[in-house]
Protein backbone atom coordinates (compact mmCIF):
# COMPACT_ATOMS: atom_id res chain seq x y z
CA UNK A 1 0.00 0.00 0.00
CA UNK A 2 1.42 3.44 -0.80
CA UNK A 3 1.44 6.30 1.42
CA UNK A 4 -0.49 9.35 0.91
CA UNK A 5 1.52 12.18 1.77
CA UNK A 6 -0.95 13.54 4.70
CA UNK A 7 0.22 15.77 7.87
CA UNK A 8 -0.92 14.63 10.87
CA UNK A 9 -2.93 17.33 10.87
CA UNK A 10 -4.56 17.05 8.08
CA UNK A 11 -5.31 13.06 9.41
CA UNK A 12 -6.69 14.32 12.35
CA UNK A 13 -8.88 16.93 10.78
CA UNK A 14 -9.96 14.42 8.17
CA UNK A 15 -11.11 11.73 11.67
CA UNK A 16 -11.99 14.53 14.02
CA UNK A 17 -13.84 17.22 12.81
CA UNK A 18 -16.63 14.61 11.42
CA UNK A 19 -17.26 13.29 14.82
CA UNK A 20 -17.45 16.53 16.28
CA UNK A 21 -20.12 17.46 13.46
CA UNK A 22 -21.54 14.50 14.66
CA UNK A 23 -21.83 15.69 18.01
CA UNK A 24 -23.48 19.22 16.95
CA UNK A 25 -25.93 17.27 15.21
CA UNK A 26 -26.57 15.24 18.08
CA UNK A 27 -27.18 18.24 20.61
CA UNK A 28 -28.83 20.25 17.86
CA UNK A 29 -31.51 17.45 17.42
CA UNK A 30 -32.31 17.26 21.63
CA UNK A 31 -31.47 14.00 21.53
CA UNK A 32 -29.35 14.32 24.51
CA UNK A 33 -28.18 17.57 26.59
CA UNK A 34 -24.81 19.28 26.09
CA UNK A 35 -23.02 17.86 29.46
CA UNK A 36 -24.13 14.34 28.89
CA UNK A 37 -22.65 14.51 25.52
CA UNK A 38 -19.57 15.82 26.66
CA UNK A 39 -19.62 13.39 29.60
CA UNK A 40 -20.24 10.41 27.85
CA UNK A 41 -16.96 10.88 24.87
CA UNK A 42 -15.06 12.01 28.25
CA UNK A 43 -16.02 8.87 30.77
CA UNK A 44 -16.94 6.37 27.94
CA UNK A 45 -13.89 6.66 25.57
CA UNK A 46 -11.21 8.33 28.24
CA UNK A 47 -10.78 11.82 25.70
CA UNK A 48 -9.69 15.16 27.68
CA UNK A 49 -12.40 16.69 26.38
CA UNK A 50 -16.08 16.20 25.62
CA UNK A 51 -16.85 16.94 21.37
CA UNK A 52 -18.78 19.77 22.02
CA UNK A 53 -15.92 21.51 24.38
CA UNK A 54 -13.10 20.54 21.52
CA UNK A 55 -15.46 22.43 18.83
CA UNK A 56 -15.29 25.23 20.91
CA UNK A 57 -11.46 25.06 21.61
CA UNK A 58 -10.52 24.65 18.22
CA UNK A 59 -13.23 27.55 17.49
CA UNK A 60 -16.17 27.01 15.83
CA UNK A 61 -15.63 28.75 12.29
CA UNK A 62 -12.31 26.90 12.22
CA UNK A 63 -14.16 23.65 12.58
CA UNK A 64 -16.98 25.29 10.59
CA UNK A 65 -14.16 25.90 8.06
CA UNK A 66 -12.57 22.49 8.15
CA UNK A 67 -15.77 20.70 7.56
CA UNK A 68 -16.52 22.95 4.36
CA UNK A 69 -13.66 21.97 2.76
CA UNK A 70 -13.90 18.52 3.87
CA UNK A 71 -17.40 18.32 2.15
CA UNK A 72 -16.55 19.88 -0.61
CA UNK A 73 -13.82 17.32 -1.22
CA UNK A 74 -16.06 14.28 -0.46
CA UNK A 75 -19.88 15.23 -0.65
CA UNK A 76 -20.28 13.42 1.93
CA UNK A 77 -23.27 14.54 3.57
CA UNK A 78 -21.91 13.99 6.56
CA UNK A 79 -19.26 16.59 6.29
CA UNK A 80 -22.03 19.33 6.04
CA UNK A 81 -21.45 21.30 8.63
CA UNK A 82 -24.41 21.17 10.91
CA UNK A 83 -26.68 23.80 10.64
CA UNK A 84 -26.09 24.82 14.15
CA UNK A 85 -22.46 24.99 13.27
CA UNK A 86 -23.05 27.30 10.65
CA UNK A 87 -25.79 29.58 12.54
CA UNK A 88 -23.62 29.97 15.22
CA UNK A 89 -20.85 31.40 13.23
CA UNK A 90 -22.95 33.84 11.29
CA UNK A 91 -23.84 35.17 14.62
CA UNK A 92 -20.05 35.25 15.34
CA UNK A 93 -20.93 33.27 17.98
CA UNK A 94 -17.48 31.49 19.71
CA UNK A 95 -19.63 28.63 22.12
CA UNK A 96 -22.84 26.90 22.64
CA UNK A 97 -25.12 27.82 24.94
CA UNK A 98 -25.45 26.40 28.44
CA UNK A 99 -28.14 24.44 27.81
CA UNK A 100 -28.15 21.03 29.50
CA UNK A 101 -25.95 22.49 32.29
CA UNK A 102 -26.25 20.38 35.31
CA UNK A 103 -25.87 23.88 37.64
CA UNK A 104 -28.04 23.92 40.15
CA UNK A 105 -30.11 21.15 39.09
CA UNK A 106 -31.24 18.68 41.83
CA UNK A 107 -29.34 15.11 42.32
CA UNK A 108 -31.67 12.02 41.44
CA UNK A 109 -33.55 10.61 44.27
CA UNK A 110 -34.62 6.92 44.56
CA UNK A 111 -38.21 6.70 43.77
CA UNK A 112 -38.07 2.74 44.18
CA UNK A 113 -36.55 1.43 46.86
CA UNK A 114 -33.19 -0.85 45.87
CA UNK A 115 -32.12 -3.00 48.03
CA UNK A 116 -31.35 -6.72 46.25
CA UNK A 117 -30.49 -7.01 42.55
CA UNK A 118 -30.31 -9.64 39.89
CA UNK A 119 -27.70 -9.81 37.34
CA UNK A 120 -28.78 -12.41 34.16
CA UNK A 121 -25.18 -13.60 32.63
CA UNK A 122 -22.17 -15.14 33.94
CA UNK A 123 -19.78 -13.44 30.83
CA UNK A 124 -17.47 -10.85 31.40
CA UNK A 125 -19.97 -7.83 31.22
CA UNK A 126 -22.04 -9.66 33.88
CA UNK A 127 -19.27 -10.61 36.18
CA UNK A 128 -18.00 -7.06 36.59
CA UNK A 129 -21.78 -5.84 36.83
CA UNK A 130 -22.10 -7.99 40.06
CA UNK A 131 -18.97 -6.71 41.24
CA UNK A 132 -20.19 -3.47 41.07
CA UNK A 133 -23.04 -3.66 43.00
CA UNK A 134 -21.93 -5.82 45.57
CA UNK A 135 -18.59 -3.33 46.12
CA UNK A 136 -21.87 -0.70 46.53
CA UNK A 137 -23.33 -2.82 49.34
CA UNK A 138 -26.37 -4.20 47.41
CA UNK A 139 -26.71 -7.81 48.11
CA UNK A 140 -26.77 -9.61 44.33
CA UNK A 141 -28.58 -12.62 43.16
CA UNK A 142 -27.19 -13.71 39.77
CA UNK A 143 -28.31 -16.19 37.33
CA UNK A 144 -26.22 -18.29 34.71
CA UNK A 145 -26.67 -22.03 33.14
CA UNK A 146 -24.50 -24.32 34.96
CA UNK A 147 -22.89 -24.05 38.55
CA UNK A 148 -19.80 -24.35 37.04
CA UNK A 149 -20.34 -20.55 35.28
CA UNK A 150 -21.61 -19.62 38.22
CA UNK A 151 -17.98 -20.46 40.17
CA UNK A 152 -16.43 -18.64 37.21
CA UNK A 153 -18.09 -15.23 38.65
CA UNK A 154 -16.89 -16.04 41.96
CA UNK A 155 -13.74 -16.99 40.88
CA UNK A 156 -13.46 -13.46 38.70
CA UNK A 157 -14.54 -11.25 41.38
CA UNK A 158 -12.35 -13.08 43.82
CA UNK A 159 -9.41 -12.09 41.55
CA UNK A 160 -10.12 -8.69 40.97
CA UNK A 161 -10.53 -7.72 44.88
CA UNK A 162 -7.20 -9.74 45.32
CA UNK A 163 -5.60 -7.05 42.72
CA UNK A 164 -6.90 -4.13 44.26
CA UNK A 165 -5.59 -5.40 47.72
CA UNK A 166 -2.44 -5.52 46.23
CA UNK A 167 -2.41 -2.42 45.44
CA UNK A 168 -3.86 -1.14 48.37
CA UNK A 169 -7.45 0.11 46.83
CA UNK A 170 -9.43 -2.26 48.62
CA UNK A 171 -8.84 -4.40 51.97
CA UNK A 172 -9.26 -8.48 52.95
CA UNK A 173 -12.39 -7.23 55.22
CA UNK A 174 -13.96 -5.31 52.33
CA UNK A 175 -13.12 -8.56 50.05
CA UNK A 176 -15.17 -10.80 52.83
CA UNK A 177 -18.23 -8.26 53.05
CA UNK A 178 -18.42 -7.84 49.09
CA UNK A 179 -18.41 -12.07 48.41
CA UNK A 180 -20.81 -12.31 51.47
CA UNK A 181 -23.53 -10.09 49.46
CA UNK A 182 -23.24 -12.44 46.43
CA UNK A 183 -26.11 -15.62 45.90
CA UNK A 184 -25.40 -17.46 42.45
CA UNK A 185 -28.66 -19.20 40.80
CA UNK A 186 -29.34 -21.54 38.25
CA UNK A 187 -32.86 -20.52 37.78
CA UNK A 188 -34.40 -17.61 36.83
CA UNK A 189 -37.23 -18.33 39.70
CA UNK A 190 -34.43 -17.19 42.36
CA UNK A 191 -35.03 -13.37 40.57
CA UNK A 192 -38.59 -13.49 42.27
CA UNK A 193 -38.08 -10.67 44.68
CA UNK A 194 -35.27 -8.37 43.49
CA UNK A 195 -35.71 -4.84 43.81
CA UNK A 196 -33.87 -4.22 39.83
CA UNK A 197 -32.91 -7.13 37.04
CA UNK A 198 -30.23 -6.06 35.09
CA UNK A 199 -29.48 -8.75 31.79
CA UNK A 200 -26.08 -8.88 30.37
CA UNK A 201 -26.85 -12.17 28.08
CA UNK A 202 -25.93 -12.56 24.32
CA UNK A 203 -26.53 -9.42 21.77
CA UNK A 204 -29.79 -11.55 20.28
CA UNK A 205 -32.95 -9.76 20.18
CA UNK A 206 -34.99 -13.17 20.40
CA UNK A 207 -32.92 -14.15 23.01
CA UNK A 208 -33.24 -11.08 25.06
CA UNK A 209 -37.33 -10.87 24.60
CA UNK A 210 -37.41 -14.07 25.87
CA UNK A 211 -36.18 -13.46 29.02
CA UNK A 212 -38.23 -10.02 29.01
CA UNK A 213 -41.14 -12.54 28.91
CA UNK A 214 -39.86 -14.55 31.34
CA UNK A 215 -38.84 -12.04 33.74
CA UNK A 216 -42.44 -10.04 33.49
CA UNK A 217 -43.71 -13.17 34.76
CA UNK A 218 -41.45 -13.95 37.54
CA UNK A 219 -40.48 -10.40 39.07
CA UNK A 220 -42.59 -8.87 41.52
CA UNK A 221 -44.58 -5.75 40.83
CA UNK A 222 -42.63 -2.57 40.36
CA UNK A 223 -39.44 -4.47 39.87
CA UNK A 224 -36.92 -2.44 37.62
CA UNK A 225 -36.27 -4.66 34.66
CA UNK A 226 -32.93 -3.22 32.71
CA UNK A 227 -30.84 -3.99 29.94
CA UNK A 228 -26.91 -3.66 29.34
CA UNK A 229 -27.48 -4.01 25.50
CA UNK A 230 -25.45 -1.67 23.34
CA UNK A 231 -27.01 -2.06 20.35
CA UNK A 232 -30.08 -3.76 20.03
CA UNK A 233 -34.12 -1.65 20.66
CA UNK A 234 -34.79 -1.39 24.28
CA UNK A 235 -38.72 -1.09 23.23
CA UNK A 236 -38.67 -4.49 22.26
CA UNK A 237 -37.60 -5.58 25.22
CA UNK A 238 -39.63 -3.62 26.96
CA UNK A 239 -42.88 -4.87 24.39
CA UNK A 240 -42.19 -8.46 25.73
CA UNK A 241 -43.80 -7.30 29.09
CA UNK A 242 -47.10 -6.22 30.66
CA UNK A 243 -44.67 -3.60 32.29
CA UNK A 244 -43.23 -1.59 29.68
CA UNK A 245 -43.05 1.63 32.05
CA UNK A 246 -40.74 -0.35 34.01
CA UNK A 247 -37.89 -1.15 31.46
CA UNK A 248 -35.02 0.97 31.08
CA UNK A 249 -31.76 0.48 29.46
CA UNK A 250 -28.08 0.72 31.78
CA UNK A 251 -25.45 0.59 29.52
CA UNK A 252 -22.62 -0.07 31.52
CA UNK A 253 -18.68 0.03 29.99
CA UNK A 254 -16.49 -2.82 29.82
CA UNK A 255 -14.66 -3.35 32.58
CA UNK A 256 -17.91 -2.23 34.67
CA UNK A 257 -16.14 -2.02 37.63
CA UNK A 258 -13.53 0.27 36.13
CA UNK A 259 -15.30 2.30 33.26
CA UNK A 260 -17.57 5.28 35.51
CA UNK A 261 -20.05 5.67 32.40
CA UNK A 262 -23.35 4.75 32.48
CA UNK A 263 -26.11 5.30 29.48
CA UNK A 264 -29.37 5.58 31.29
CA UNK A 265 -31.85 4.91 27.88
CA UNK A 266 -35.43 5.47 27.84
CA UNK A 267 -38.22 4.30 25.80
CA UNK A 268 -40.99 6.45 25.52
CA UNK A 269 -42.59 4.42 27.50
CA UNK A 270 -40.41 4.81 30.41
CA UNK A 271 -41.39 5.74 33.68
CA UNK A 272 -39.77 9.01 34.85
CA UNK A 273 -39.21 7.79 38.42
CA UNK A 274 -37.59 4.54 37.42
CA UNK A 275 -35.67 7.09 35.08
CA UNK A 276 -34.95 8.79 38.35
CA UNK A 277 -34.61 5.72 40.84
CA UNK A 278 -31.62 4.35 37.68
CA UNK A 279 -30.10 7.24 37.50
CA UNK A 280 -29.55 7.62 41.36
CA UNK A 281 -28.60 4.37 41.71
CA UNK A 282 -25.66 4.88 38.99
CA UNK A 283 -24.48 7.81 41.63
CA UNK A 284 -24.78 5.51 44.89
CA UNK A 285 -22.41 3.16 42.56
CA UNK A 286 -19.79 6.25 41.88
CA UNK A 287 -21.14 6.11 38.19
CA UNK A 288 -21.32 8.77 35.61
CA UNK A 289 -24.98 8.37 34.19
CA UNK A 290 -25.70 10.20 31.25
CA UNK A 291 -30.10 10.36 29.70
CA UNK A 292 -30.52 9.74 26.44
CA UNK A 293 -33.31 7.79 24.11
CA UNK A 294 -33.73 4.29 22.61
CA UNK A 295 -32.03 4.62 18.83
CA UNK A 296 -29.34 2.65 17.97
CA UNK A 297 -25.96 3.25 19.08
CA UNK A 298 -27.09 5.45 22.17
CA UNK A 299 -24.37 8.50 22.62
CA UNK A 300 -21.01 7.06 22.56
CA UNK A 301 -21.45 4.16 20.09
CA UNK A 302 -22.89 6.64 17.64
CA UNK A 303 -20.54 8.75 17.54
CA UNK A 304 -17.47 6.95 18.07
CA UNK A 305 -17.93 4.02 15.48
CA UNK A 306 -18.52 6.09 12.26
CA UNK A 307 -15.32 7.95 13.23
CA UNK A 308 -13.70 4.32 13.36
CA UNK A 309 -15.06 3.17 10.52
CA UNK A 310 -13.73 6.58 8.73
CA UNK A 311 -10.52 5.75 9.74
CA UNK A 312 -10.33 2.55 7.86
CA UNK A 313 -11.63 4.27 5.03
CA UNK A 314 -8.84 6.72 5.11
CA UNK A 315 -6.30 3.40 5.63
CA UNK A 316 -7.77 2.59 2.33
CA UNK A 317 -7.09 5.06 0.25
CA UNK A 318 -3.15 4.09 1.49
CA UNK A 319 -2.28 6.05 5.09
CA UNK A 320 -0.11 3.82 7.11
CA UNK A 321 -2.18 2.34 10.19
CA UNK A 322 0.88 3.41 12.68
CA UNK A 323 0.66 7.18 10.71
CA UNK A 324 -2.86 7.35 11.28
CA UNK A 325 -2.89 6.18 15.44
CA UNK A 326 -0.05 8.50 15.93
CA UNK A 327 -1.23 11.26 14.81
CA UNK A 328 -4.63 11.02 16.44
CA UNK A 329 -2.87 10.49 19.41
CA UNK A 330 -0.81 13.22 19.18
CA UNK A 331 -2.68 15.83 17.66
CA UNK A 332 -6.53 14.86 19.47
CA UNK A 333 -4.62 13.53 22.27
CA UNK A 334 -7.27 10.63 22.31
CA UNK A 335 -5.74 8.03 24.32
CA UNK A 336 -5.94 5.40 21.63
CA UNK A 337 -5.36 5.43 18.12
CA UNK A 338 -8.71 4.21 15.91
CA UNK A 339 -7.02 0.89 14.69
CA UNK A 340 -5.41 -0.15 18.35
CA UNK A 341 -9.26 0.92 19.73
CA UNK A 342 -10.55 -1.16 16.96
CA UNK A 343 -8.75 -4.46 17.68
CA UNK A 344 -9.76 -4.56 21.65
CA UNK A 345 -13.20 -3.82 20.65
CA UNK A 346 -13.17 -6.29 18.88
CA UNK A 347 -13.62 -6.20 14.65
CA UNK A 348 -16.61 -8.32 14.36
CA UNK A 349 -18.20 -5.96 17.11
CA UNK A 350 -17.41 -3.41 15.69
CA UNK A 351 -18.96 -4.28 12.23
CA UNK A 352 -22.24 -5.51 14.11
CA UNK A 353 -22.46 -1.78 15.63
CA UNK A 354 -21.91 0.03 12.11
CA UNK A 355 -23.87 -2.17 10.27
CA UNK A 356 -26.35 -1.02 12.98
CA UNK A 357 -25.57 2.65 12.97
CA UNK A 358 -25.61 2.15 8.89
CA UNK A 359 -29.96 0.94 8.97
CA UNK A 360 -30.78 3.18 11.90
CA UNK A 361 -29.39 6.72 9.90
CA UNK A 362 -29.30 5.49 6.76
CA UNK A 363 -26.50 7.54 5.67
CA UNK A 364 -24.31 5.96 3.01
CA UNK A 365 -21.46 7.52 4.68
CA UNK A 366 -22.15 5.28 7.64
CA UNK A 367 -22.06 2.08 5.65
CA UNK A 368 -18.97 -0.39 6.67
CA UNK A 369 -15.48 -0.01 5.04
CA UNK A 370 -15.32 -2.69 2.88
CA UNK A 371 -11.82 -3.57 5.03
CA UNK A 372 -13.51 -3.43 7.96
CA UNK A 373 -16.09 -6.20 6.15
CA UNK A 374 -13.05 -8.04 4.99
CA UNK A 375 -11.03 -8.65 7.90
CA UNK A 376 -13.43 -9.69 10.10
CA UNK A 377 -14.45 -11.90 7.04
CA UNK A 378 -10.94 -13.77 7.21
CA UNK A 379 -11.68 -13.96 10.84
CA UNK A 380 -9.29 -11.42 11.66
CA UNK A 381 -11.24 -10.15 14.96
CA UNK A 382 -8.76 -7.88 16.85
CA UNK A 383 -6.69 -8.79 20.42
CA UNK A 384 -9.48 -11.89 21.04
CA UNK A 385 -7.87 -13.89 17.82
CA UNK A 386 -4.08 -11.80 18.11
CA UNK A 387 -4.76 -10.55 15.19
CA UNK A 388 -6.66 -7.65 13.61
CA UNK A 389 -5.35 -4.42 12.35
CA UNK A 390 -2.25 -5.12 14.18
CA UNK A 391 -0.72 -8.99 14.47
CA UNK A 392 -0.94 -9.93 18.43
CA UNK A 393 1.06 -13.10 18.15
Amino acid sequence: MTETALSSEQITDTLVLPYLNHALNMYAEGYASRVDIDAAMRFGCGYPVGPLTAAEQIGLTQVRDGLAALFAATGDELHRPAPLLESLVAEGATSLSAQGSTEGAAAPEFKHEIRTVGVVGTGTMASGIVEVFAKGGYDVVYVGRTQEKLDGVVAGITTSLDKAIARGKFTEEGKAEVLARLTGAITREALSDVDLVVEAIAEDLDVKTELFADLDRITKPGAVLATTTSSLPISQCAAATSRPESVIGMHFFNPAPVMKLVEVVTTEQTAAEVDETTRALCAALGKVAVSCGDRAGFIVNALLFPYLNDAIKLHQTGVELDVVNTAVKEQAKFPMGPFELLDVVGNDVSLAIQKELHTEFKHDGFAPAPLLEQVVAEGRLGRKTKRGFHDYA
